[in-house]
């Protein structure tokens, strides 16, 4: 038995709905056969589901492409656009029938804010500058003009823009030093043009542990960014990069490796956070960790630079695991976005031809909806240990939030693969009038395919009401979510 509280009358603010948010490279087939057809224009199935699942931000257009895109090769009339070849991800031609207004129509659909990645690798500030001078200049410009001349007359308003990527790995290889001068720079000329988009700000931060990154970026450009960007990825034990293990099979040394290292996120987001309040005394500097997620091996006979892997519930608990985290940080972590959104890494919906499924990660953010823009509530789980050759978890994580209406969301990752757990909730300061669960729930490599689509998927969970709270039982390797209905 496994006791959970919530306290109501404790909250570490609201939780953005942006730490919700995902992540489009052109990577793979992330873009043409994923979010969009060939000729770049938006596949309908796929937009559908995001739009079902309320994403509320999308970053584009890298990662590593980013830093080698040059955006005007990526606007105009189709057939006179610049074909490149994608260096980065598999080599191969890259026709830019998606740009910067195909980008900006898959979100238009969708109903979310785009995340526009800038070029500080191989770009200059003044390409930078009329990127955001293209999208949001609304009177007359040398790039206001030309956006009109390309069919959009008012301005795109696009808010969110980074000031490059992994500029400490593909995005040049750069010093701390080197990148906080030039983030300075190129922050100068990014400017705001209307009240409607005022710019956010983001700058390149940190691998993993990499403090000093963050301590270096947040001293000397602090003053001109509004948030760092942290990447980490949830891996396996590997020897080198090239064998970082299947996505399907694996042991359960394996299993509990993997949920291990998704929980060290909790360390990197309390370090990190400690480090931006340390070094941005006058300005509440954001932490967004805007590339997350599990890196397996692609699945065999797929192109190795394509990254295509399958979805189990391992990357289900991850993915709650991690959400739950940003929650209950939410005072720190002000957007995030998963890698990635479709047919690449840990992705919401797999495509192959004319078809589509949902991973157990899309049920996942999509049970947890309705944290976006809520009242994170404190919780505390009294848990055990499992602990499989040292690499130790507890049985059960939880956060919390209550909506406008009063109505409370919690949800729990159960991370025992063998057997049940009976959950006891409190409920500090409320009485529960109603409460319904759901739960996705499966084997570790449980995992939907085209063949079997609904392999993994949520059904209703039974929960019954206490005097102060209400009890259910959790099914090994599960995520839960209840909502509760105050008296």
């Amino acid at each position: 038995m496994a006791q959970i509280f919530i306290n109501a009358n404790r909250s570490a603010g609201s939780i953005n709905k942006n730490i919700y948010g995902h992540f489009a490279e052109h990577l793979g087939r992330c873009i043409y056969g994923g979010l969009a057809n060939a000729d770049g224009s938006p596949r309908a199935d796929v937009i559908a589901a995001l739009k079902d699942l309320g994403v509320p931000v999308l970053r584009w257009p890298g990662g590593c492409f980013a830093d080698t895109y040059h955006w005007q090769d990526g606007i105009g009339p189709k057939a006179q656009r610049k074909t490149i070849v994608n260096t980065n991800w598999g080599g191969v031609t890259e026709d830019n029938a998606f740009g910067t207004h195909e980008f900006l129509e898959v979100c238009r659909q969708i109903g979310c804010e785009p995340y526009i990645s800038g070029n500080v690798g191989s770009g200059t500030v003044q390409e930078f500058s009329d990127w955001v001078e293209y999208c949001n200049m609304p009177g007359v410009s040398p790039m206001a003009d030309l956006r009109r001349q390309n069919g959009q007359q008012e301005p795109f308003n696009v808010r969110y823009w980074g000031i490059g990527n992994e500029s400490w790995g593909c995005g040049g290889e750069m010093r701390p030093e080197y990148y906080a001068d030039l983030c300075r720079q190129y922050s100068v000329f990014l400017r705001d043009y209307s009240p409607q988009a005022k710019l956010y700000k983001i700058a390149c931060g940190p691998s993993e542990g990499n403090y000093h990154w963050t301590r270096t970026v947040a001293e000397r450009a602090g003053h001109r960014i509004d948030a760092l960007a942290l990447h980490y990825y949830t891996m396996n034990d590997h020897q080198d990069w090239e064998h970082k293990g299947s996505a399907t099979d694996f042991d359960r040394k394996e299993l509990y490796t993997v949920l291990r290292k998704a929980l060290f996120m909790d360390e990197l987001v309390e370090n990190h956070g400690r480090v931006l309040r340390q070094f941005s005394p006058n300005k509440k500097l954001g932490l967004v960790v805007d590339e997350w997620g599990t890196w397996f091996d692609v699945e065999p006979g797929t192109n190795p630079g394509f990254l295509y892997q399958q979805n189990t519930m391992r990357d289900a608990l991850v993915a709650a695991l991690t959400l739950n985290i940003f929650n209950n940080h939410c005072d720190t972590v002000v957007m995030a976005n998963i890698a990635q959104v479709v047919n690449v890494l840990q992705a919401m919906v797999l495509t192959e031809g004319d078809k589509m499924l949902l991973t157990p990660t899309y049920h996942v953010f999509k049970m947890y909806k309705a944290h976006q823009d809520a009242r994170q509530l404190e919780t505390y789980a009294e848990t055990r240990l499992l602990d499989h050759e040292a690499e130790g978890v507890p049985d059960v994580q939880v956060s919390a939030s209550q909506q406008a209406d009063g109505q409370i969301l919690l949800t729990a990752a159960h991370l025992d693969d063998a057997a049940s757990l009976p959950v006891t909730v409190r409920l500090g300061g409320l009485k529960a009038a109603a409460v319904q669960g759901v739960v996705l729930a499966g084997a570790p490599g449980a995992h939907n395919t085209f063949a079997a689509p609904e392999t993994v998927a949520p059904r209703a969970l039974n929960a019954t009401l206490t005097a102060d709270g209400f009890t259910a039982v959790l099914p090994p390797c599960s995520v839960a979510a209840f909502t509760v209905t105050p008296a």
